[in-house]
C-alpha cells in the first residue's frame, strides 16, 4: 500500500507544479496626432468666428477619416440639399465669459511712487482693452503672452502688447520658461517673410527669415528700424506668458474652452439644422379644384400663385359619382418635442463644464427662485474664478515688467513693485440675505467683527475703509480698545518698604 501512497503523492505534486503564469508581453500603442497646437488653434479660431461657410470649408480640408463624416463635412445627395445652420454658440460662450470677468475687474493698485507712472503707461497702451483682448484670445486658442516694446518714435513710455498663442513659441527647460519667440508674418511681392523676436532674460533678439534662411532686417521696410539684439541689466524678461487652463494634449501650452467641444458643437448645429429643415419641408399645402381657383375680377383670368399671400396647388375637377369640389389643406406633422429634446441635450453637452445655460439667458424652469438660479450659475462661477485667478496672477507681473522697462529706459535702479488687482463679486446673493446670514453667524459667536465686514463687502471696499468700519462698529458696541490704567509706583518722599 505504500507504493500507492507514493504514487498519489507524485500525482498531487505534479498537478501542484503544473500551473505556470507567464507575465504579459509589453504592448505599444501608436496613435498619430492629426494636428499640432497651431492647427488646433486655427480650428478653434474658425469656430469662434462663427461663420457657417468658413466652418464648412474648414471641415472639408481637415485631416482624419472621422472628420470626413461630420455634419459640416458631409455632402448631401444632389436634390436633397439641407440648409446647414450655425447656432453661434462658441462665439457667444467666449464673449460672455470675457464680459463677466472684465465687468467685475476693479482698479489696478500700485504701491509707492510708481502709481502715477503706471497710470500713464496703462492709459498710453489702453491696458484695459488689452486685458479684454487677452482674455478673448486665451479662451479661443489657449494661451498668449504680453510683451513690452520700446519705440521712442511712437511713445516715450513702454508700449504693452498682447500676442495670441498661435503666433508664439515657448522655449522651456525642466518646466522653466527660458525664452518666448514672437512670430510676425509679412507678405511682400518678393515673398513671405517671418520676423522672429526672441524675448529672454536680459535680451531681445530679432531675426528675419525668408523661408528657413535668415536675411538682413533691412530687407523690408517693416523691420529696417529694428536692432538685431538689445541687452539690458536685471534678471527679468520683457514678456509674460498668460494662460488660464493647461492643455493635456500639448505640453507647456494652454487649453481653449473649445478643446474637446467641437464634436458637441457639430452635433448641436446638426440638430438645429435638421429641425429648421423639417419646418421648411412641413409647410402647409392648399389644394384647390380648378373651377374654384381665384380669378381676376376684371379679366376673369385665373390668378397665378403668389408665395406670400396666394399659395396653392391646382388639382383637376373630380368626375367621380357623388364627389363634391372642396378646398383641402394638408399640414404635415412635425415632432417638435423630439427635436426640442435633441437640441436641449446637444446644448447641455456643448456647455457642460464651461457655462451654465442660465448665464446665456436660457431659462429652463421659469418658476425657479433667485436661490435656484444662483445654484445653476455654479459652473459659470467655477470657470470665472479660474479666469480671475489667472488675471490676478498675471497682471502684477505685466505691471512689474512695464515699470522695469521704464526704469531701464530712464536708467534708474531696478526694483520690484507691489501690485494688486481687485475683483467684485459675481452672482452674489442680495444684501438683505447676506445681512441675515452674517448676522446669525455673528450672534452665535462663530464670526468676528473683522470677518463679518470682510464677508459683507469683499473686494468692493478697500482694506483701509474696512478697518475703519470695524473700528466704528466696535466703538458703537462699546468694545473699543482703550488704554489700560497703570499704577504709579513713584511714592516721592514716602517709603514703600513696609516692615523695615
Amino acid at each position: 500500500m505504500r507504493w500507492l501512497d507514493k504514487m498519489a503523492d507524485g500525482i498531487r505534486n505534479g498537478l501542484r507544479s503544473f500551473l505556470q503564469i507567464n507575465p504579459p508581453q509589453q504592448t505599444v500603442f501608436q496613435v498619430t496626432e492629426q494636428m499640432d497646437y497651431y492647427g488646433n488653434a486655427a480650428v478653434n479660431r474658425i469656430w469662434a468666428r462663427g461663420d457657417a461657410s468658413e466652418i464648412q470649408d474648414m471641415y472639408k480640408i481637415m485631416p482624419g477619416t472621422v472628420n470626413r463624416i461630420r455634419f459640416w463635412a458631409a455632402v448631401p445627395t444632389e436634390g436633397n440639399d439641407i440648409n446647414k445652420l450655425h447656432t453661434g454658440l462658441p462665439k457667444l460662450m467666449r464673449r460672455i465669459l470675457t464680459d463677466i470677468v472684465i465687468s467685475d475687474m476693479g482698479k489696478i493698485t500700485v504701491d509707492g511712487k510708481w502709481e502715477s507712472i503706471w497710470a500713464e503707461i496703462g492709459e498710453d497702451s489702453e491696458f484695459e482693452d488689452i486685458i479684454e483682448k487677452a482674455l478673448d484670445e486665451i479662451l479661443t486658442v489657449g494661451d498668449g503672452a504680453f510683451r513690452v516694446v520700446l519705440q521712442p518714435k511712437l511713445s516715450e513710455l513702454p508700449i504693452i502688447e498682447f500676442v495670441p498663442g498661435d503666433c508664439i513659441e515657448y522655449v522651456t527647460e525642466r518646466g522653466r520658461l527660458k525664452e518666448i519667440i514672437f512670430r510676425t508674418v509679412y507678405a511682400k511681392k518678393e515673398g513671405t517673410f517671418i520676423l522672429e523676436e526672441h524675448y529672454g532674460r536680459n535680451y531681445v533678439r530679432a531675426e528675419l527669415l525668408k523661408g528657413k534662411d535668415p536675411v538682413p532686417l533691412n530687407t523690408i521696410t517693416d523691420t529696417e528700424s529694428l536692432s538685431p539684439e538689445v541687452t539690458f541689466t536685471g534678471n527679468f524678461m520683457l514678456a509674460v506668458r498668460f494662460m488660464a487652463f493647461k492643455s493635456d494634449k500639448y505640453p507647456d501650452r494652454g487649453a481653449s474652452i473649445f478643446d474637446g467641444k467641437t464634436d458637441a458643437f457639430d452635433s448641436l448645429d446638426e440638430s438645429w439644422s435638421q429641425w429648421m429643415d423639417a419646418l421648411r419641408r412641413g409647410r402647409s399645402r392648399e389644394y384647390i379644384p380648378e373651377n374654384m381657383l381665384p380669378v381676376d375680377p376684371k379679366t376673369g383670368a385665373i390668378q397665378p400663385p403668389n408665395a406670400f399671400d396666394n399659395a396653392y396647388i391646382k388639382i383637376s375637377k373630380s368626375m367621380a359619382e357623388g364627389s363634391s369640389d372642396k378646398i383641402e389643406v394638408e399640414q404635415p406633422a412635425i415632432p417638435h418635442d423630439s427635436y426640442l429634446s435633441t437640441y436641449s441635450n446637444a446644448l447641455d453637452l456643448a456647455l457642460q463644464g464651461v457655462l451654465s445655460p442660465s448665464t446665456l439667458g436660457i431659462d429652463i424652469k421659469k418658476l425657479d427662485n433667485a436661490e435656484a438660479q444662483r445654484e445653476k450659475e455654479k459652473v459659470t462661477l467655477y470657470t470665472r474664478n479660474k479666469l480671475v485667478r489667472a488675471v490676478q496672477k498675471t497682471v502684477p507681473k505685466v505691471v512689474n515688467m512695464a515699470l522695469k522697462a521704464y526704469m531701464t529706459l530712464n536708467k534708474t535702479p531696478i526694483e520690484d513693485v507691489t501690485c494688486e488687482v481687485a475683483f467684485g463679486e459675481y452672482a452674489n446673493p442680495s444684501f438683505e440675505s447676506q445681512v441675515e446670514t452674517v448676522g446669525k453667524a455673528k450672534a452665535q459667536g462663530i464670526m468676528s467683527t473683522e470677518a463679518c465686514v470682510e464677508e459683507m463687502y469683499g473686494d468692493s471696499k478697500d482694506k483701509k475703509w474696512k478697518n475703519a468700519e470695524v473700528a466704528r462698529i466696535k466703538e458703537e458696541q462699546g468694545i473699543a480698545k482703550v488704554e489700560e490704567p497703570t499704577v504709579n509706583m513713584d511714592a516721592g518722599d514716602f517709603s514703600t518698604n513696609f516692615g523695615g
